[in-house]
């Protein structure tokens, strides 16, 4: 991976986060908010790589852990409908046909390959953003002990 993807992104994330929680945090929470995020975000583009990697699997994945259960709930509930309540059976079997064509279905390798950029493309903002979060419910403990640039001083 190029320099400036590998360290340029992380710390553009980082210094980004960190100044906007300097906003209305103290300055220790403000930067570990923001090296949260620039851990986030490299730890995010590994995974981005893995997830175009991997993108056959995780749509064979989510095939099995995700559409096959849910077919399997409708199903259920279709058999417990009664048979007087056309409006629901008709509900239940127009889901139960989509579920069953997503079930069966094989995707093509271009559409595993959108599935693998579409999984790649959250990796990075969804791991930079819970990522800044830790760091910053980390500051808060020292700003509990009152560890100053940790919590807001007051004046003597």
């Amino acid at each position: 991976m190029r320099p400036l993807i590998k360290y340029g992104i992380p710390a553009a994330a980082g210094l980004a986060a960190g100044g906007i929680l300097a906003q209305d945090q103290e300055p220790g929470i403000a930067a570990l908010g923001g090296l949260g995020a620039a851990l986030g975000t490299a730890a995010g583009l590994k995974g981005a790589r893995l997830a175009g990697k991997y993108s056959p699997q995780i749509v064979e994945f989510l095939q099995n852990k995700a559409v096959t259960p849910v077919a399997n709930v409708v199903g259920n509930i279709g058999a417990r409908v009664p048979a007087e309540s056309k409006y629901r059976n008709q509900a239940v079997g127009t889901l139960a046909d989509a579920l069953a064509k997503a079930e069966t279905a094989k995707l093509g390798e271009g559409a595993q390959r959108t599935v693998g950029k579409v999984a790649a493309g959250l990796t990075v903002p969804v791991s930079a953003g819970l990522a800044a979060l830790g760091g910053q419910a980390a500051g808060m403990i020292p700003g509990a002990m009152e560890v100053p640039g940790f919590a807001p001083q007051q004046p003597h």
